[in-house]
């Protein structure tokens, strides 16, 4: 009787880890296909967003242009600085909108 028993836990136990094997086999397949799904989501975002990003360098660009433009009429000594700085910010977000769409991309 206990090797009935035996031989019936053996079966069950074998029956199981066969079960578990071809599950994990299974949604292998089914998370590549997510991955490569959330791979392109992600990256169809990256030319609106840089074009957002150029957009926004655009305004900047502008909004300093006009600040430095006031403090040179104005005859404010410190107007290299500011025009330096608004500069660099626009420069700024256009090299990192430029190397973030050509790293992931």
């Amino acid at each position: 009787m206990n090797k009935n028993i035996l031989k019936s836990k053996r079966t069950i136990l074998s029956a199981a880890l066969v079960i578990a094997a071809t599950a994990s086999v299974f949604a292998q397949g089914n998370g590549i296909a997510g991955i490569t799904e959330a791979t392109s989501m992600v990256t169809s975002y990256f030319d609106p967003g840089t074009k957002l990003i150029y957009a926004i360098g655009a305004v900047v660009g502008l909004i300093g242009g006009v600040k430095v433009y006031g403090k040179f009429s104005s005859g404010d000594p410190d107007t290299s600085k500011t025009a330096a700085s608004w500069f660099g910010a626009c420069i700024f977000l256009i090299v990192a909108a430029t190397i973030l769409r050509s790293f992931f991309l």
